[in-house]
């Protein structure tokens, strides 16, 4: 039993110590202290880079370059919306911090119902959102398109006090519930999702555009008042 213990907590703090210490866990290959989560330039005047790509500038061609060529286009949409055109990668080395990566790309309503209509097919994913495949020729135009926003699940667990330990005190800490909390950093373009049953969510956009990430939380937190 000891042995299994001991075993655990050392599994737990291979994951942890690099998270928590840049100089650990180097690999070769990787460039432990580049590319980090939390390594946020800000240019004065509402942009940001994060992850060698400007939220609302870089395009999808520049992203693939970055984190790789495998990657999942479609547009991604519920049953009451037309969908948000988004770009998927696996598995991203950031630094040492291993990602699921999700690109949200600009697209207007226009844009997505052509593309739509265009689609080679469409499944369910979880409940019933549906994700819808696109045409060869929509997926040669998705590269030019410019990401409005940036989402990457790490694969470590974080707590808030890890979180807070790289990326400073919040501008608004917003609890959604017992175990889940927004961690919300306007200056920086950054929403940062602690769930203590599930995986944390990091967001980006450019800092001139936090109100995409903020005003959701707010009509959620309406929404449930009002039906309480």
């Amino acid at each position: 039993m000891k042995f299994a213990l001991y075993l655990v907590a050392f599994v737990l703090a291979a994951l942890l110590l690099p998270f928590l210490f840049p100089g650990a866990g180097k690999q070769e290959g990787v460039y432990p202290n580049a590319n980090l989560p939390w390594q946020i330039t800000l240019d004065g005047q509402g942009g940001s880079t994060v992850f060698a790509l400007k939220p609302g500038v870089s395009t999808l061609a520049e992203a693939r370059r970055i984190f790789g060529a495998d990657v999942q286009i479609a547009i991604i949409a519920r049953p009451d919306e037309e969908g948000t055109l988004e770009a998927y990668f696996a598995q991203v080395p950031l630094g040492f911090v291993l990602a699921r990566v999700v690109l949200t790309l600009e697209a207007d309503a226009a844009k997505v119902t052509a593309m739509r209509e265009r689609a080679v097919k469409a499944e369910h994913m979880e409940s019933t959102t549906r994700k819808i495949t696109l045409h060869a020729d929509d997926l040669a135009a998705a590269e030019s398109l410019p990401i409005r926003a940036i989402a990457i699940i790490p694969t470590v667990n974080l707590d808030e006090m890890t979180v807070v330990q790289r990326f400073g005190q919040p501008g608004e800490r917003l609890a959604v519930s017992d175990k889940r909390v927004h961690l919300l950093y306007p200056d920086k373009g950054l929403d940062v999702t602690v769930d203590a049953d599930g995986k944390e969510l990091l967001q980006y956009v450019a800092p001139r555009n936090f109100a995409w990430l903020r005003e959701p939380l707010t009509k959620a937190a309406v929404e449930n008042q009002a039906g309480r």
